[in-house]
């Protein structure tokens, strides 16, 4: 069952997704702004890994580029990196921000903005498409950008919690990052980075 679990997360996820829109205002009706922009960024993230993960796309494509060929990211590594590491850590953005600073929201949303340049950052860099490009453009950047306004607004977004957000939201990526490393991606960057931009 676990084994299931592990390759078909995002299926689930995706329809979870949208079990969480649908009851969104019912759920976030009493909550302040910041607080709702927080919990929105889980619904929201689990429709973006659904184009990122869909068909095990993103792996696969992970693998042929940044892994040069090597499966430095197994299926197993892709449900820890998303489910603990996107829904989990949302989870608990949100239980910081409703019962200890409301600034920790952050957490949340910056979790989404830097995501979303590393997208973007992909594919300036390999001149194509990447899994998740889309979503992380169009939905990740302009909400982050207004759950920070939002944020400044309601006099919560403060220069602490700003920086606890971008560095944990930093942190999980360059988690990401070393782990592929470790796993022996990233073999000649030049070189790979050339023929990408050959092939497309």
């Amino acid at each position: 069952m676990f084994e299931r679990l592990i390759m078909y997360w995002v299926y689930g996820g995706a329809l979870a997704g949208i079990l969480l829109l649908i009851m969104f205002p019912l759920l976030t009706g009493s909550w302040s702004v910041p607080l709702t922009l927080t919990f929105f960024h889980l619904p929201m993230y689990m429709l973006h890994q659904y184009e990122e993960h869909d068909k095990d796309r993103f792996r696969i494509f992970f693998n042929e580029t940044i892994g040069g060929g090597k499966e430095v990211l197994s299926p197993l590594a892709v449900f820890i990196i998303n489910v603990p590491g996107v829904w989990g850590v949302i989870a608990i953005a949100t239980y910081l921000a409703a019962n200890i600073n409301i600034g920790l929201g952050l957490i949340a949303v910056y979790l989404a903005v830097v995501n979303g340049l590393v997208h973007i950052g992909h594919a300036l860099l390999f001149k194509r498409y990447n899994p998740g490009l889309v979503t992380g453009a169009t939905l990740f950047l302009p909400i982050g950008v207004y759950s920070i306004w939002q944020f400044q607004l309601s006099g919560s977004g403060g220069f602490a919690v700003q920086a606890i957000g971008i560095v944990v939201a930093v942190a999980i990526h360059v988690a990401i990052i070393a782990y592929a490393r470790a796993k022996g991606a990233f073999p000649s960057e030049t070189q790979n980075i050339a023929s990408q931009k050959k092939g497309g």
